[in-house]
């Protein structure tokens, strides 16, 4: 079992196939280091802090000793942000087989760059299959419902960040 792994991602917002993802980390890991990542020339609908908090809020609720999950930024390759929080390695989660095929070649070209850090592939539970955060914000960004898609706090800042757009 590593003793720590990473789970990168934008969490922009965080989703139940998120969650997800996260619990089963930490089936299989002492310690999760979700790692978001921050590109200058994107322009996220919640900004680090708010991402950071989401994540610390998911957290709680799953009940698991919070020194087992860390949070931190990064913006150059993944396998840069795994060697220097020192995972054994990365997490990724699919959703059908289109993932599947993305993720292998990124896997691929991982491998070669730090054949120290593993791929660990984790399958999305079959209810959280469908869920992507893209769709959630344009969902949102609508006036949906998507509380059945994330955590009821994150379904909150979703209707408030919109209601201040509006």
């Amino acid at each position: 079992m590593p003793r720590t792994v990473l789970y990168s991602g934008s969490f922009d917002p965080v989703t139940h196939g998120h969650v997800d993802i996260l619990a089963r980390s930490l089936d299989i890991a002492e310690r999760v280091v979700v790692a978001i990542g921050v590109h200058p020339a994107k322009k996220p609908l919640f900004d680090f802090d708010e991402r950071v908090a989401m994540i610390r809020e998911v957290v709680a609720e799953l009940g698991v000793d919070q020194e087992r999950v860390d949070v931190v930024a990064f913006s150059d390759l993944v396998v840069e942000a795994a060697r220097r929080v020192g995972a054994g390695a990365i997490v990724r989660g699919l959703r059908d087989g289109t993932d599947l095929d993305y993720e292998m070649q990124m896997a691929g070209m991982n491998g070669a760059m730090a054949p120290e850090v593993r791929t660990v592939f984790l399958p999305a539970s079959p209810g959280v299959r469908h869920i992507t955060a893209t769709l959630v914000r344009q969902i949102a960004g609508m006036g949906g419902d998507v509380s059945a898609f994330v955590p009821a706090r994150v379904a909150h800042r979703l209707k408030a960040r919109f209601a201040e757009r509006s």
